[in-house]
Order: C-alpha cells, then sequence, then structure tokens
C-alpha cells in the first residue's frame, strides 16, 4: 500500500520510499526529563504511536527509537533549586515518563537509549566534526559548530542566513548563531572528561549520534513537536549531514502545537495541563480519541469540554464493540449472504478501504476516525436489529482493525483473546466426552479417530481407569 508523508523539509506530501524496503526507521524526539509531561507531550507521542501502530498494521516492520534527554539545564536549574542530584531528577521523571505512557497506551519505544549513556559516542562524534572543519574548540574549552560551513543551513525551518540571531551565549564563539556540541565545565555542574576538557554534551549533538547509532546514517522518519524544528531539529541535521556527507533523514514529521486561548501550552506560559491530571478523570481512549480527532500537523485548541465530547463518543463506541462480541458468541456461525446482507457487507467493505485510504493519506486521523463513527452507525442502525454471523464478524473485525491502529477497544479485544482460549480448553473437553461416550458403547474406531485428530493438532490424550487427561505436545505438520 502506498503511504504519502507530509516532508517537513519540502513542504509537500511525499511517497513513502524506505531506506530498506519492508522496514521503517523512525526517531522520534522523546522528554527531557525534569517535570511531568503535559498534553503536548501526549499529543506527540500519541501521534507517532499511531503512526507506528498504521505501518506494522499494514505489513512493515518498525524500528522505533526515543531517546531521553537525561542531563540539560534545565535538570541542572530544577535539582539546584531542590538541593537534589541531577541523576535524582532525571530517574524520577524518567519513571514518571514511562509510567503515564503506559497508562496513555503508547507502545514503547524498541530502543530508549538516554545521553549518559553516550557519552563516548558523543566525543568521537564531535572529534570527527572537528577533523573535518565543521567544528572548533573554543577559548573555554567549549565545542561550537561552524554553521557557515553547512550551506543548507536554515532549509528545514525556512530561515534564511541574514535571519538568524544568537542561538546561545559563550566565548569564543566565531558567529553568534554557532551552536554548542560541547559546554565547558562550569562549578556545581556534573561533567565528563574530553579531549577538550571537563564538560557535557550540548542538547542537538545527541539526537545525532543516537539515532545514527541505532538506525544507521540515514533512516527513514525523524519526528518531533513543531517548536523543535528550529533551531533542534535544524542544528541536528547540519551537524549530521556535515559529517556524513549525504542525506540523513528522508521524511521529517512534525506534530502542530497545543494551544490554550491561542497561547502555546508550556510551564514557562502558565497553562500546562498535566497528563496525569487528565489520566485522573478520563479514560486513556478518550484521551486518544480526542487527541486523534484533529490532524497531526494542525494546531489543537486544547479544552476540557472538547475531552467531555470525546468521552460521550467513547462510550457510543464502545457499546457497539460490546454489542458485536456479546452477538458474535450467540449467534450460529453462518456465511449466508441475502441481498440486504450483501449491500451491509458492502458498505462495511467501503468502511474498510475509507478507513486504510485516510490513513494512508499522511496519517490523516480526523478523516479515519469519520468511518469508524460510520461503522458505529450500521451497528446500531442495522446490525442490531438483523444480526447475521457474517456481518456481526466482518463489523467486529474492522473494529479491531481501528483498535489495533488508535489503540481505543485493545482491553476488550484481549478479553476475547483470553475467552478464547478458555474456550478451546472446553471444546477439547467437549470433545473427550464424546470420545468417553464412544468408547462406552464400545465403538472404539471413533474413539480412536477422534484421538487421533486430536493428536494432529498437538493435543495428547493419557487414559486412566475412570477419567481421560490431555496436554498440548507438538502440532504434527498437515
Amino acid at each position: 500500500m502506498d503511504v504519502r508523508i507530509y516532508n517537513t523539509l519540502s513542504g509537500v506530501k511525499e511517497l513513502f520510499e524506505p531506506v530498506t524496503p519492508g522496514v521503517v526507521r523512525m526517531y522520534v524526539c522523546g522528554p527531557t526529563v525534569y517535570d511531568y509531561s503535559h498534553v503536548g507531550h501526549a499529543r506527540t507521542y500519541v501521534t507517532f504511536d499511531v503512526v507506528r501502530r498504521f505501518f506494522e498494521f499494514i505489513g512493515y516492520s518498525v524500528i522505533y527509537v526515543q531517546n531521553i534527554t537525561d542531563i540539560d539545564d534545565k535538570i541542572i536549574n530544577r535539582a539546584i533549586k531542590e538541593n537534589r542530584e541531577w541523576k535524582e531528577i532525571s530517574d524520577y521523571y524518567i519513571k514518571a515518563y514511562l509510567e503515564d505512557m503506559d497508562k496513555l497506551l503508547v507502545k514503547r519505544a524498541y530502543i530508549q537509549p538516554r545521553v549518559t549513556e553516550h557519552i563516548s559516542d558523543i566525543i568521537d562524534f564531535i572529534n570527527k566534526l572537528i577533523a573535518k572543519g565543521h567544528a572548533y574548540v573554543s577559548s573555554d574549552g567549549s565545542v561550537y559548530f561552524d554553521v557557515d560551513s553547512y550551506m543548507p543551513y536554515g532549509e528545514l525551518s525556512k530561515i534564511k542566513r541574514n535571519e538568524l540571531k544568537p542561538i546561545e551565549l559563550g566565548e569564543g564563539k566565531r558567529k553568534v548563531y554557532d551552536f554548542a556540541l560541547w559546554k565547558a565545565f562550569k562549578p556545581n555542574e556534573p561533567y565528563w572528561e574530553s579531549p577538550w576538557g571537563k564538560g557535557r554534551p550540548g542538547w542537538h549533538i545527541e539526537c545525532s549520534v543516537m539515532s545514527s547509532k541505532y538506525l544507521g546514517e540515514e533512516f527513514d522518519i525523524h519526528g518531533g513537536g513543531q517548536d523543535l524544528v528550529f533551531p533542534h531539529h535544524e542544528n541536528e541535521r547540519a551537524q549530521s549531514e556535515a559529517l556524513f556527507g549525504h542525506k540523513w533523514v528522508r521524511y521529517w514529521m512534525h506534530t502542530g502545537l497545543v494551544t490554550v486561548l491561542g497561547q502555546r501550552m508550556g510551564k514557562s506560559m502558565g497553562n500546562m495541563v498535566p497528563l496525569r491530571e487528565l489520566l485522573s478523570k478520563f479514560k486513556p481512549e478518550v484521551i486518544r480519541l480526542y487527541l486523534l480527532g484533529t490532524q497531526y500537523r494542525s494546531p489543537l485548541e486544547f479544552s476540557f469540554e472538547g475531552v467531555e465530547n470525546a468521552a460521550q463518543s467513547y462510550e457510543k463506541l464502545l457499546s457497539s464493540v460490546e454489542l458485536l462480541i456479546k452477538l458474535s458468541k450467540e449467534l450460529e456461525p453462518s456465511y449466508k449472504l441475502g441481498e440486504k446482507e450483501l449491500a451491509v457487507m458492502e458498505d462495511l467493505v467501503n468502511i474498510e478501504k475509507g478507513f486504510l485510504n485516510a490513513m494512508s493519506d499522511d496519517f490523516n486521523t480526523p478523516v479515519a476516525l469519520t468511518y469508524l463513527y460510520k461503522l458505529h452507525s450500521i451497528v446500531k442502525g442495522i446490525i442490531a436489529y438483523n444480526p447475521t454471523y457474517a456481518i456481526v464478524s466482518k463489523a467486529l473485525h474492522l473494529f479491531q482493525d481501528f483498535s489495533n491502529v488508535f489503540g481505543l477497544f485493545e482491553k476488550q479485544f484481549t478479553q476475547i483473546t483470553e475467552g478464547r482460549g478458555d474456550l478451546t480448553e472446553k471444546v477439547i473437553d467437549l470433545l473427550i466426552e464424546v470420545r468417553q461416550r464412544h468408547r462406552k458403547i464400545k465403538d472404539y474406531e471413533t474413539a480412536d479417530w477422534i484421538a487421533s485428530e486430536l493428536r494432529k493438532l498437538g493435543i495428547e490424550l493419557e487414559d486412566f481407569k475412570d477419567k481421560t487427561t490431555w496436554r498440548i505436545k507438538q502440532i504434527t505438520p498437515s
């Protein structure tokens, strides 16, 4: 299936063509762990969770890497303010972040590297940049990237060279817009030894190092919030392509800002809504449904009223899922379809097509969700009054597809799976009882046939005087 992605770099939707066919290498900037996550974080991580889920759903293998920034000015400042060790701060908020994401049903990245675990890799990366003439050591022992040495600088953020302003203060910088790769040691700050003296990594270098280490010198998707386009991602791209000498990331994806009364949500703005607060009031599925109701690149104006509306919508959708589960257990298996059933089946097929088309068009979740609501309408308007096994099965299968991608009904479908496990045991016990009855009437041919067929399925029987036990051994290839 063709997937088109809006690339921040080109400003247009592009056909997705991965570096390796069938594999998606995706890196998403993770949290700087100095405080609890808020709704803005939730939006970004739910978005890329759905991107990952959709690629997996259509058959790709996804290698998902998300870093954790566990050393940074904000972490150090909080540690100083609270008179605690910086590592105590980062460890505490890493745990809190992972707990919140687990509750929000965000699947964990396969690899979640921390900055402090990759200091030697960072030093090696910087050394190579210096050797190639793209970085220099300043008078105070810091190392800066020479922005003028990388001509495409500004293409990602659409900022022209003459519009660049000082990004950060520092002694010995050649240009005010050069940025730090390595920060020289300051009193009361943590440090590591390096060829340029004691210090610690700059913010931007970490993502270049860890993404290339785990995904290679060219990978498919780099994601994050829109606020990271400049300077973070611009600087990442500059230092990476300067070192590797070729295109580093194929598709840049960015989620729109979350706003409150038109202002960007953030701690400094005083309008931050902690994710934990939201999770204490609403089901995680409701929060996901709310966040996915706006196209990921567009701004999201947050309101509790909007989440309340999502909660009502979710309960309606859930009622359809539960009805279908109930009907699937009650109806006798039959796949005969009359004229009316064929028309409903055609509607369900069109819902499936519409959902796939919307998601393959730059992961357009608001449009994809309209097909989920159409499915709900069909369940409530037709299936509930004239249920047939084939239609119920197809509708339930579609709800499971939506759930696999959006993470909305996982509990319900997990219960079905577990229930099927219980049902399997009951069916085996029933077959053994049937076999026992045939043995009692000395119909050994039928009894032996049942035992033989069960053995082909990997189920071994053992007869005792008054009972028969079974165990799963191995499946005989057919």
